[in-house]
């Protein structure tokens, strides 16, 4: 029997790379392994869920006997491997050895944690997939004060959607800024005045030190000495890409594991995309790129190799009290920014010295721009 194509991870990444490779070739052997459920959802759904009081259940789209037959393929789920074997063209479940003829890493990034000190370190959830959003939604029900760690895109994201859920929010991050790797300072205030109009507290500068059990929830002490009163804690701090199995195996990695513009990794036949993967030096962990790697990657399993290239990647973010888009200047690149618009309603440009539109940030009706903008923004990867 002919050695499958083997795709770990089942998120985006992991079943589209599928989908696309079945549209081209509908016989080679196509085995998919997880180590969670294996249900096909939407990740950027997962904060969205609040404020549609969808439970777990309703953000999934298909389960995986669904998706095996949609896909002719085998779905392995709550399956861990535990090595990658190159040289053998195999990997290991255990004791269980499993050939294949290309292999598909898709495990995304897993959530930054920082310990938290204190007797209520499980009341601290990460949410960075469909288990997570079951998990905190059960801890959550009947609660009403939430505290987010992390004020960055997903921090903002979970604000905006618990808020719209009915519970009362907190956000702790040692930054001056909202989402600060991302937005003009002038974007980043209006996105923060429009979640304080819906009540959010922000704690811009401290971190947590500890978090101690009362009678009625949660104390959470900050690094300044404020006390803020919770019920739980949402952790959104970051997203690492996970290596370490690649790396082990002896791939090249950095952030992320090192492929090329075919998607191919240091090994030949072993391929990467999605939040885990660094492709020709950038690791974007957003939905365009990553459909984009899918179609490409699926061409090349099929035996059209096909290298991958980045048009413009704007981000929409999801906080809907104040809409926001936003499209970093390129790495490398050197601009200036200029303003345009006050309270919500945001146009920050970053244009080079010859006047050329490197990126921007758009909030409020300004988001209305981004089609005539994104005609002129540079390719992030030609």
């Amino acid at each position: 029997m002919n050695a499958p194509v083997v795709i770990i991870g089942t998120g985006l990444a992991g079943y589209n790379v599928a989908r696309e490779f079945r549209k081209l070739d509908s016989e080679t052997p196509l085995l998919l392994i997880t180590a969670d459920d294996g249900r096909s959802y939407s990740k950027p759904m997962l904060s969205t869920g609040f404020g549609k009081n969808k439970e777990a259940d309703g953000l999934s789209m298909a389960e995986p006997g669904a998706m095996a037959e949609q896909l002719k393929a085998e779905v392995r789920t709550h399956t861990r491997v535990s090595g990658i074997d190159p040289g053998h063209k195999r990997l290991w479940i255990g004791e269980e050895a499993v050939a294949y003829r290309d292999l598909v890493l898709a495990w995304g990034a897993e959530t930054v944690r920082v310990p938290v000190e204190g007797d209520a370190a499980e009341l601290v959830f990460p949410i960075n997939d469909l288990e997570d959003y079951a998990r905190f939604r059960a801890a959550a029900a009947g609660k009403r004060r939430v505290l987010l760690l992390g004020a960055g895109l997903i921090g903002c994201e979970f604000a905006n959607d618990l808020i719209l859920g009915g519970y009362e929010i907190d956000l702790v991050a040692p930054c001056e800024q909202v989402m600060p790797t991302l937005l003009h300072p002038a974007a980043a205030a209006a996105v923060q005045a429009g979640l304080e109009g819906l009540g959010a507290r922000f704690h811009l500068g401290p971190v947590l030190n500890r978090l101690q059990r009362t009678v009625d929830g949660l104390e959470a002490h900050l690094s300044d000495g404020e006390v803020v009163h919770c019920d739980l804690l949402v952790s959104a701090i970051g997203l690492r890409p996970r290596v370490d199995l690649a790396a082990a195996a002896g791939l090249q990695t950095n952030r992320g594991i090192m492929v090329d513009r075919h998607l191919k990794t240091s090994h030949a036949n072993i391929y990467a995309l999605g939040d885990c993967a660094e492709v020709d030096g950038l690791n974007l962990l957003y939905v365009m790129p990553l459909m984009t790697c899918a179609r490409a990657l699926a061409q090349t399993l099929a035996g059209n190799a096909t290298a991958v290239s980045y048009g413009p990647m704007p981000v929409t973010v999801k906080t809907p009290v104040c809409p926001l888009v936003v499209s970093p200047p390129p790495r490398g690149t050197e601009g200036v920014w200029s303003v345009e618009g006050q309270g919500a309603d945001i146009k920050a440009l970053c244009r080079d010295a010859s006047g050329r539109l490197l990126g921007y940030a758009l909030t409020g009706s300004a988001v209305m721009e981004k089609l005539a903008l994104n005609k002129e923004l540079p390719p992030l990867l030609a």
